[in-house]
């Protein structure tokens, strides 16, 4: 029996059964020694009636007449100093054999009496014999002995007769006992299971709800009280804590997914036993995974630090080169250890878009010092030169001042450049909305950029055709549009060869989206360069002399950008270069 009853009803059954067994039997053994205690001194006192008596008459002679049988109970026997019977109650005492040898007689013809418990040899029963000393004469004289002998039924006959006419009493007894336990263990069984089903409600009620239990009497015993009491403040105490740590779980998480930076939390073996947001998707990391740390992120510099952590190196920052996201990306690192858990927490902040500013800074200030250093040299030299020239040396004089005037256009240009391109991001990275474009025809606006162009293409011979739909409209800053084609279109004809073509189209595609393109048949570009011959100063063929200042296909980039689309080009190598502005439709302009 696996339950409370069962088991409390086995155990005080059994020991009320036990007690009852042990009871009765010190009983039968007390009531078997109160038989022979009482049986011997009944016989005693028998023996030491008869005993004067028997001298005189039975002083040892044989042959005398057989006595009555002692309260027809006893049986009497009588021997001589030798031990021979000379008178036996019950059977003929010539016919018996000697009882010298028995332990009784032999007790008694030494002067003592003599008491045994054995099967008798002459009538094959169990006895008890008594025996004591006979004498005659003056003085007294030992003559024989007087026995008497008690059969004596087994105890099981005799435990029976004492025990079946007053078996009801124990039996009724043991029954009251057994429905007093069985009472008792059903009652303590109850409240037990009283006790489960207010603990089961508990456990499924919500943790608000559980003040608001009813009071459920599991039992009037003060012990069973008390414990419900108990169990309703634990489990009321469990359920704020439970909410708090919800409530502080919820502003962790929030937190987390609110953070940029990619966070983990490992145990001592530098398993991830938390991940939040952005470092599961910055790393690919599936949701519920707990990985190590090297699975997941593939870095031995990052388990490394870790591991100088957990060692009790204490927290550390660095900055490490992790590939994230199938490409390579700067951190900076702060791992700390995890009191609570034994484990480590790792904070990455990406930084690679200030590594990367960083780089164009100093790439900037490179470029535009490359740039300005040659102009401000030759305009340096020929200033210093050109007042000790003799006046004669008109012809030196004009090309001197050429040469300045040529540089400080560049410088000039170079400038107008940069001021162009600060001002378009200051417009991106304002949160003053952009000025409203105005919706006109892209036709006129072909028109003014080959225009524009016209003079260099005449110099070069180079054909610039314009091919737009008729009646094409578009919500554009027409201006720098305009601007953005003629550094297309520049760029096309300067490094075109002499007579060769050079094409202005507009067309929008299905989805309304507006496409302009310069189209030419020069050189090409090489595949390696495409995807950054839009950033500042940077150039295909960096020894080739160049007029331009390496700004204009960036400052096309940012006029892409400031209508919501981009900047693209194609080209292959002697196969000629498209380059391309592609704006969204009018309803996604911002």
């Amino acid at each position: 029996m696996k339950t409370v009853f069962g088991k409390s009803l086995l155990i005080l059954a059994s020991a009320a059964l036990g007690l009852f067994c042990f009871f009765a039997l010190v009983l039968l053994v007390f009531m078997n020694s109160l038989y022979y205690e009482t049986n011997t001194q009944n016989m005693r006192a028998a023996a030491r009636l008869l005993s004067p008596f028997l001298n005189e008459a039975f002083s040892g002679a044989s042959g005398g007449a057989p006595l009555p049988r002692i309260s027809g109970s006893y049986r009497l026997t009588l021997t001589g100093s030798d031990g021979v019977v000379v008178y036996d109650s019950d059977f003929d005492a010539e016919t018996m054999e000697n009882h010298g040898d028995r332990p009784e007689i032999t007790a008694a013809l030494a002067g003592n009496e003599g008491i045994a418990l054995r099967k008798s040899g002459t009538a094959g029963i169990d006895n008890l014999y008594f025996a004591i000393p006979l004498y005659k004469g003056e003085p007294p004289r030992l003559s024989g002995a007087l026995r008497l002998a008690l059969p004596v039924p087994g105890f099981g006959r005799r435990a029976a007769a004492a025990v079946l006419p007053n078996i009801y009493l124990p039996l009724l007894a043991a029954a009251a006992a057994i429905a007093a336990v069985y009472a008792f263990s059903r009652s303590l069984g109850r409240s037990f299971m009283r006790l489960e089903k207010l603990a089961k409600t508990v456990s499924a009620t919500p943790y608000a709800g559980i003040a608001a239990l009813p009071l459920v009497s599991v039992s009037d015993t003060e012990e069973f009280r008390t414990l419900e009491t108990a169990l309703r403040n634990m489990a009321s105490e469990l359920a704020r804590r439970v909410e708090e740590a919800q409530a502080e779980r919820s502003r962790l998480e929030g937190v987390l997914d609110g953070m940029n930076e990619a966070v983990f939390a490992t145990d001592g073996g530098l398993v991830l036993r938390l991940v939040n947001p952005a470092a599961r998707r910055l790393f690919s990391i599936a949701e519920g995974a707990e990985p190590y740390l090297l699975e997941a992120v593939r870095a031995t510099e990052l388990e490394a630090a870790a591991r100088r952590v957990l060692s009790g190196g204490g927290p550390e920052e660095s900055e490490l080169h992790i590939s994230a996201g199938g490409t390579r990306r700067y951190f900076r690192v702060f791992a700390g250890p995890l009191k609570t858990s034994g484990g480590v927490i790792i904070v990455l902040e990406d930084i690679t878009r200030l590594k990367r500013l960083e780089q164009v800074r100093k790439d900037f200030v490179a470029n535009v010092s490359h740039e300005l250093r040659t102009p401000i040299q030759l305009i340096k030299g020929y200033a210093e030169t050109l007042p000790e020239l003799p006046p004669e040396d008109g012809e030196t004089l004009r090309r001197g001042l050429s040469v300045i005037r040529k540089n400080a256009a560049a410088m000039e240009s170079l400038t107008t450049d940069l001021l162009t391109l600060a001002a378009m991001e200051a417009m991106e990275d304002s949160a003053e909305p952009l000025p409203e474009r105005a919706e006109q025809d892209v036709r006129p606006l072909l028109d003014e950029a080959a225009q524009a162009a016209a003079f260099l293409a005449r110099e070069k011979r180079t054909l610039v055709s314009v091919e737009c739909p008729p009646g094409l409209r578009a919500k554009l800053h027409g201006t720098l549009v305009v601007e953005a084609l003629v550094n297309l279109l520049d760029n096309a004809v300067k490094y075109t060869p002499p007579g060769s073509a050079v094409v202005l189209r507009a067309f929008t595609a299905d989805g309304g989206e507006l496409f302009l393109e310069v189209a030419d048949n020069g050189p090409g570009i090489a595949g390696e360069h495409l995807g950054r011959i839009f950033e500042r100063f940077y150039r295909v063929d960096r020894g080739r002399k160049s007029a331009g200042t390496g700004l204009g296909l960036a400052i096309v980039r940012h006029i892409a950008l400031l209508h919501g689309g981009s900047a693209e080009a194609e080209s292959l190598a002697g196969r000629g270069s498209v380059f391309r502005l592609r704006l969204p439709p009018a309803q996604r302009l911002h």
